[in-house]
């Protein structure tokens, strides 16, 4: 064996420690780092005595607690609407027709970063919105934009809706990888011979097996719904704000002592993303029950046209609105004189795209040299960690998949704000290298789910056949699997990158302001009231992982036209 291949059979070993050593190595850093100084411990600001007196200020700031409740009652809500619809469609168009067109609408809708959409949707349903214009003056009499709270409404309908846009491509990606798992067509032929409705039988028969293949993606929508801050400060309330948003503005005050308050208003923040889980768990158990009482009735639920009208409607809902939002930001980023109601501008040109081209430059390209340095290096860690597993005929237990999912599952706010206060007492804040690690502890278990399922279908016979005649493990993984996989991996690093691309907060914290991305400078444009710049930056943001997904579809077959991907899919 030569020292190469023993170099690389000893990184195959080593990879998944050190993975798992990279996610919960900044998480756990990140919560002592924001535990301590929320008990008072924080030596660089004087703070040498503990104390709890940070957490009681925090806890009567008027309108604390109607934020925190924003964060569970968003969270709760978000996660709720979104499940329902994703799983209705499935249930209501698994084999249809239908499922595949939208599929092929919905799957694009992931690369739309979350400030994009939520921008998108607030010029599309403000009082001065295009939909308002669309309907003035002949349907609504309005000449001028009406005083409707739409936008930043208190109880943040209008942060809900943004949140669930972004969220029924998500879930519904992720149960379409977790279907391939589950054998639903034999499940439900199998239902349906017993006469059980469409519907129905999916409930019965896929629906358990389904859920523990997405439980816990589920609960990564419970934890960024209830924690989120790019879309907040878009589409949230302000008087009082959520609480992600509050504990942000502490983080900026001028006063340096509100950094406990801050750091004690992200340990609140940790406990009511827990409670929304706790919610969601037991929620669990009350649906289990209501189902197990409706299938001992034995009922057939034959007649569910209703139901799948419904699901058919809100599913084309979310598809259309969020294809509108994209549209608009396209005309307000070339819109000359547009005055209110006139559906269109009067004039479209390209200047204000001249005029901030220079500006562009700098955020798309710490966007673009971030993005692919975690994407690249979180590509390289799960291919390792996948082969391990692979060689040692080993699959990663459920404890494993819950690592992979904690940075995830547990809020941004709650521990980034330690990282950021560690970072800072060590000098080493606001630079490159910090906001990539950060950004790959988020990448990283996206593209392993992404790629996962493609890289244990692999019809094993190939690599048998190999064997046989002599490659080693090494020429094999290189030779053999890396080409078959290329159109899996180009996809997952297309995903990786746009999820990169759309870090707001880790990108702010960890780079102290001083590492500008595009999706940073889109943000900082939403407190301005310029429309023009704000499409323009926005659909920018957009671009660039659209770019990446264009570019995973077209290479593989540039490189390889006559390929056909052999794949065996294994029974679940």
């Amino acid at each position: 064996m030569t020292m190469t291949n023993r170099a690389l059979n000893a990184l195959f070993w080593v990879a998944p420690a050190l993975v798992i050593l990279l996610l919960t190595g900044p998480l756990l850093a990140g919560l002592i780092g924001v535990a301590a100084p929320a008990l008072g411990y924080f030596p660089t600001l004087g703070g040498v005595d503990l104390t709890l007196e940070h957490l009681h200020k925090a806890m009567h700031v008027p309108g604390f607690w109607h934020s925190v409740h924003l964060s569970i009652w968003i969270g709760l809500s978000t996660t709720i609407i979104s499940f329902v619809i994703v799983i209705g469609f499935f249930a209501a168009f698994w084999d249809a027709p239908f499922f595949a067109k939208i599929s092929r609408f919905v799957s694009p809708l992931m690369a739309v970063p979350h400030a994009a959409a939520a921008f998108g949707f607030a010029f599309l349903f403000a009082p001065s919105g295009w939909l308002v214009r669309l309907l003035s003056p002949w349907a609504t009499g309005f000449d001028r934009p009406p005083d409707w709270l739409i936008i930043n409404d208190p109880m943040g309908y209008a942060l809900l809706a943004g949140l669930v846009l972004k969220e029924v491509p998500f879930l519904f990606l992720m149960s379409l990888s977790a279907a391939s798992q589950v054998n639903v067509d034999q499940r439900l032929k199998l239902a349906r011979s017993m006469g059980y409705g469409r519907v129905w039988a999916w409930m019965i028969v896929v629906m358990p097996a389904l859920y523990r293949q997405i439980r816990l993606p589920i609960f990564a929508v419970i934890a960024f719904s209830s924690s989120v801050v790019d879309v907040a400060l878009i589409l949230g309330p302000n008087l009082p704000p959520s609480l992600p948003v509050q504990i942000l503005r502490w983080m900026n005050d001028p006063d340096f002592g509100m950094r406990f308050v801050a750091a004690a208003g992200a340990i609140f923040q940790l406990g009511a993303t827990l409670f929304a889980l706790l919610i969601w768990w037991l929620l669990e158990w009350v649906c289990r029950y209501v189902m197990a009482q409706m299938q001992i009735k034995g009922a057939r639920y034959q007649n569910d046209q209703f139901v799948r009208v419904f699901f058919n409607v809100a599913m084309l809902g979310m598809v259309t609105i969020s294809a509108a939002s994209l549209v608009i930001l396209g005309i307000w980023s070339i819109a000359g004189y547009w005055r209110f109601p006139e559906a269109l501008p009067r004039t479209m040109d390209l200047m204000r795209w001249v005029d901030n081209a220079s500006n562009l430059w700098g955020p798309v390209f710490n966007a673009i040299k971030i993005g692919l340095a975690a994407a690249l290096i979180s590509l390289m860690q799960t291919l390792i960690c996948l082969e391990n597993e692979t060689r040692h005929n080993i699959r990663l237990t459920q404890n494993a998949l819950r690592l992979i999912y904690l940075p995830l599952i547990v809020p941004q706010i709650a521990f980034i704000f330690g990282i950021s206060i560690l970072l800072l007492r060590f000098g080493i804040d606001g630079s490159f290298w910090p906001v990539t690690i950060m950004h790959m502890v988020f990448v990283f278990p996206y593209m392993y789910l992404a790629l996962e399922a493609s890289f244990h279908n692999l019809d094993p016979r190939y690599m048998q056949t190999a064997t046989a005649l002599g490659k080693s493990q090494n020429r094999i993984f290189f030779q053999i699997k890396l080409p078959m996989l290329l159109k899996p991996i180009l996809t997952a690093l297309a995903l990786g990158f746009a999820i990169s691309v759309a870090q707001y907060l880790p990108t702010l914290l960890v780079g102290a302001g001083r590492v500008p991305t595009i999706t940073t400078e889109a943000v900082a444009l939403a407190s301005g009231g310029d429309r023009r710049l704000i499409g323009i930056y926005a659909l920018v943001q957009t671009l660039l992982p659209a770019i990446g997904f264009a570019l995973a579809l077209a290479l593989p077959k540039l490189i390889y036209p006559n390929k056909i991907y052999f794949t065996k899919q294994r029974e679940a």
